[in-house]
């Protein structure tokens, strides 16, 4: 079939054992999208939330990058993976001698601004190649910490093995290495079980698609699962722009008249032989007050 251009979110339920990229080619393939990408990387041992951009909303994705995050995690205690998760070689690692007082004491210990080090299985880049083909190779590379935040590590279950947690954390948290974390200050070890992502900036785990079920739409119902391009800044103002004024703005031209705000900005107004408003992209509004076009769309979907 060929190439058409589709544009909008998908927000995919992604399931256990393929990788994002995978994920991505294939629901690219079922909607026979042009272009597409998608919002951050699940590994293949995780499932759960991974918003699909196509066509214009590709623009836009970025700012899911830099979201926060939630996740529920199954840690194990008393065991260690070799990459952390499990994936790994596991081992017996010691002991557990905790209850439920003393988990819930370590685990507020990680609550807000945390130093994390980034794992040697992860896919960050050193001289050009993924950190985990060196970790194959018996080879460690330096790291330096990055500084993330924990916002929620609610405890819902401790069987005194296995705990379950629902985690609210920044952009760029390693849930392996907290798992980790936590194994090594109960003193015991600890390796991540399982994840699932459970939401991410605004969009929810319970909103999303899975991949099987996609598959067995029909292709217009694969297309009605998408979300606006615009669903990627909902979280952003917006100003309602007359045809006089977007046509200045489509020409990469300011609006001078004073904006009641500062910053990015959404930005709607008709276009073409169009009477009703479109999105037509982002502008930013400086602190003069001017407004001036940021990411705007190339084309406007119906």
């Amino acid at each position: 079939m060929a190439k058409r251009k589709i544009d909008g979110v998908l927000l995919l339920d992604k399931p256990f054992g393929i990788s994002s990229n995978n994920a991505l080619q294939k629901a690219r393939w079922l909607l026979s999208a042009e272009k597409a990408g998608h919002t951050g990387v699940l590994d293949p041992f995780a499932t759960g939330l991974l918003p699909l951009c196509f066509g214009e909303a590709t623009k836009f994705s970025q700012r899911m990058l830099d979201a926060d995050k939630g996740y529920r995690a199954t840690i194990k205690l008393g065991e260690v993976s070799t990459t952390l998760d499990g994936e790994g070689e596991i081992t017996v690692s010691g002991e557990v001698d905790c209850d439920e007082a003393r988990l819930r004491t370590v685990l507020a210990s990680f609550l807000g601004e945390y130093e994390q080090m980034p794992p040697m299985h992860s896919a960050l880049k050193f001289q050009g190649k993924a950190l985990y083909e060196y970790a194959r190779q018996g080879v460690e590379i330096e790291r330096q910490p990055r500084r993330i935040t924990f916002y929620e590590l609610n405890l819902l279950s401790f069987d005194g093995a296995t705990l379950v947690l629902d985690v609210l954390c920044s952009k760029g948290t390693y849930i392996r290495v907290l798992a980790d974390d936590i194994g090594k200050a109960l003193g015991c070890g600890a390796y991540l079980a399982g994840l699932i992502r459970t939401r991410t900036a605004g969009f929810l785990l319970e909103d999303a698609v899975p991949l099987d079920t996609l598959i067995e739409m029909e292709l217009p119902a694969r297309e009605a699962a998408l979300l606006p391009v615009d669903s990627l800044v909902n979280d952003l103002p917006q100003l309602a722009l007359d045809a006089q004024q977007v046509d200045r703005i489509l020409h990469g031209m300011p609006l001078p008249d004073q904006v009641p705000t500062d910053g990015a900005i959404r930005l709607y107004g008709p276009v073409g032989n169009r009477d009703n408003a479109r999105f037509i992209g982002l502008g930013e509004v400086a602190s003069d007050g001017v407004l001036r076009p940021k990411r705007l769309l190339a084309h406007f979907p119906d």
